[in-house]
């Protein structure tokens, strides 16, 4: 048998049009006591992690598309705190990525397509980002598209 759950509290069919539902979460991990219960979804800060724990009884709290837009979400969690990162932080996190991809697949031809194809993906969740510096108010949330801004510098 499992020796434990995750749950997204939103259905595939709804995918990023709603949030997510932690209400519906709480009794999922009722039900399935004693066995442990992860919970999943819409948790892109500190805040939203501290607050999908106050509203469900889940033994813990999974992250996937917040840690795609912001890699350092763990950090934040743990310190509670925002991480306001730097353009030039954000590019060395890349380029770790890159260094790392590279290492495990290969710098042949079929080893940097890989490489590129991951990073390509995970691009088009890195760019919904918006600098803690430039935000109108925190924390940001995942499902809300930002006004347009002007970043800090060219990166």
């Amino acid at each position: 048998g499992a020796s434990l759950v995750t749950l997204h509290g939103r259905s595939r069919e709804q995918r990023y049009t709603r949030v997510a539902d932690w209400e519906y979460i709480d009794k999922c991990a009722k039900l399935a006591r004693p066995l442990p219960l992860l919970g999943n979804g819409d948790v892109l800060s500190f805040e939203d992690a501290n607050s999908a724990r106050e509203k469900s009884g889940v033994a813990g709290i999974m992250v996937a598309r917040g840690a795609l837009i912001k890699p350092w979400i763990f950090t934040e969690i743990k310190e509670q705190r925002h991480w306001d990162i730097s353009s030039g932080e954000r590019l060395d996190i890349l380029k770790d990525f890159v260094k790392y991809a590279l290492e495990h697949w290969g710098s042949d031809d079929q080893g940097v397509c890989k490489t590129r194809r991951f990073l390509l993906e995970w691009l088009s969740f890195l760019y919904r980002y918006i600098p803690v510096g430039i935000l109108e108010r925190l924390p940001q949330k995942i499902n809300e598209r930002p006004p347009s801004y002007e970043g800090r510098d060219e990166l």
